[in-house]
């Protein structure tokens, strides 16, 4: 099925490479949508962008890019007759993730900016543009197919006329209860931590060492650590509460914090700079290591527990909800919830796991388990990447099968959904192709397009 709902795609150029590698090119128009000309170093600037961002491009770029180019200012040229508007705090916010993930790629803002040929700042201003385009065309394509509704009788007619030998495979699912216990530190290891980071301090104040560098070969926060332990500009909402106050109380980019403790461990930041409501700091994170025999310690209380609850002392549930540290799922009778954001709609913020969206220590625990088994303690890391002793119950599981009604509704109708957003959408655009002078180059119309149309003139 063609896809072209929430169609992503940006028009801004990208690295200094891609204009040294056309330098001996004359460029030219090789599309015309409306009023809008595509050049075919735009279409070269995406090829090596998504190169970049490793992105697969199904079938070949020199088609697919400046189609997906043209279905977008299509739906740009719409926007701005409905007067379509993205909040400039939802796009500054992607324009920071596009930057920290740049960073990412190439390991430093140095490279990155060594590799584009322009300064953070430039790639910024870029980046906004493009990002505020992408949030009008995903808010036109929403406006359009946003008062979708779909009925039982639709969904059946939808199972019905399915071949039964073209049926979807639904994969096992499961629903999973947990119980964690964190290991009690020692305090002589957070004493030691914080000695630690008492001495980065001074020696940033003194001079002696950035605190990029330090960021760079002590920070426990990986991905931050490679970028010398910037975050990027982020909104006061957007971190810990603990870390949030003091960093926001910091004015002086020459001075470092004092020592803050959140879930993930021990933190010191370090103010880069303040706009408005939101700001960009380095910070070392240090995690306290906990040692083999808190692991035992916590483990055995971890065995009395589950043999208090096979002993019916009392549930599975409750012991989640009054002894589990597990905050995520104890207010849910220890009930994990699906919240990877690349689900299927039919399953993200369910309780229902395939096998392989489970974290892998449980999903290896839960693969031999029978319904309603305890397992037996267990180490695990979790979200906060503190290592913990856990147990968990199985609680349902669906084997993999063949699509049906009376089990699979929910995602027979997210089906159904999603192939009424296609159609309005593909309607929609082929009346808008109808509606709008196109012209394609001769030396680009030999093409296995997507949509058809293109070539009605």
């Amino acid at each position: 099925m063609k896809k072209f709902f929430f169609l992503l795609i940006s028009l801004t150029a990208f690295a200094e490479q891609t204009t040294q590698a056309q330098s001996n090119v004359i460029d030219e128009v090789i599309w015309v949508i409306g009023d809008d000309a595509i050049l075919r170093s735009d279409v070269e600037n995406m090829r090596l962008q998504m190169q970049f961002e490793n992105q697969r491009i199904n079938g070949d770029p020199y088609c697919v890019i400046p189609e997906q180019m043209a279905i977008q200012k299509l739906y740009l040229h719409q926007a701005k007759l409905d007067s379509i508007e993205v909040p400039e705090s939802q796009v500054f916010q992607k324009v920071e993730s596009w930057i920290n993930y740049a960073i990412n790629q190439v390991g430093s803002k140095e490279k990155l900016e060594e590799y584009s040929g322009k300064s953070i700042n430039a790639l910024r201003e870029e980046r906004r543009a493009a990002m505020k385009e992408q949030g009008m065309v995903q808010n036109m394509q929403q406006k359009l197919v946003g008062n979708i509704k779909v009925t039982p009788s639709e969904v059946r007619t939808f199972y019905n006329r399915i071949p039964q030998d073209s049926l979807p495979f639904i994969s096992t699912t499961v629903e999973v209860e947990i119980i964690t216990l964190e290991p009690v530190i020692a305090l002589e290891e957070i004493d030691d931590i914080k000695k630690r980071l008492r001495e980065y301090t001074e020696q940033i104040t003194s001079g002696k060492r950035e605190f990029s560098t330090l960021a760079r070969l002590y920070s426990e926060d990986i991905e931050s650590a490679k970028r010398g332990g910037e975050l990027g500009f982020v909104g006061k909402g957007t971190l810990l509460p603990e870390f949030a106050t003091v960093a926001f109380e910091l004015n002086d980019p020459k001075r470092v914090s004092r020592i803050v403790e959140t879930e993930y461990g021990f933190h010191i930041i370090q103010l880069i700079e303040k706009r408005g409501d939101r700001i960009n700091v380095r910070h070392i994170l240090l995690k306290p290591k906990v040692s083999k025999e808190e692991i035992e310690e916590a483990t055995i209380k971890l065995d009395s527990i589950r043999t208090d609850i096979t002993a019916n002392k009392f549930t599975f549930e409750e012991a989640a909800t009054y002894l589990s540290h597990d905050k995520d799922t104890r207010n849910n009778k220890g009930l994990m919830v699906n919240l990877n954001p690349e689900n299927e709609t039919s399953r993200s913020g369910t309780s229902r796991f395939e096998m392989a969206e489970l974290p892998p220590e449980i999903g290896k625990v839960v693969y031999g388990m029978k319904v309603g088994e305890i397992s037996k303690p267990f180490t695990m890391i979790n979200s906060k990447q503190k290592e913990v002793v856990a147990i968990v119950k199985l609680k349902s599981r669906i084997e993999g099968h063949k699509a049906s009604l009376t089990e699979d509704y929910q995602a027979l109708k997210a089906m159904v959904e999603q192939e009424k957003q296609q159609n309005i959408l593909e309607k929609w655009l082929a009346k808008k192709q109808k509606d709008t002078y196109i012209r394609i180059n001769e030396n680009w119309r030999n093409c296995d397009f997507q949509t058809k149309g293109w070539l009605s003139e």
